[in-house]
């Protein structure tokens, strides 16, 4: 509750639910949270496996800049082959 027992405003009850120093995974079949340790140039997703490059705002704060081609690619190639052997 917020002052003088009012409800919270839809921007105050969405601030509690940020995540900061976090991000998702870019894969739509996975979404997984990625958590880099500060100053990580790379992260892999717990989930899924695949990697990303990570860029710094500030040292606290990390991006995306988009994905590690060769092991994503590699990952996908697998996937493919587990497909058509079924």
């Amino acid at each position: 509750m917020a002052k003088d027992n009012q409800p919270l405003s839809t921007a105050e009850s969405l601030r509690k639910t940020r995540t900061y120093g976090k991000f998702r995974c870019h894969n739509p079949s996975c979404m997984g949270r990625l958590t880099p340790k500060p100053g990580q140039d790379k992260v892999e997703c717990p989930e899924c496996g695949m990697q990303y490059r990570v860029a710094w705002i500030r040292p606290d704060f990390p991006r995306v800049r988009g994905p590690v081609w060769d092991v994503n690619r590699k990952l996908a190639e697998e996937a493919l082959k587990k497909k058509e052997v079924q």
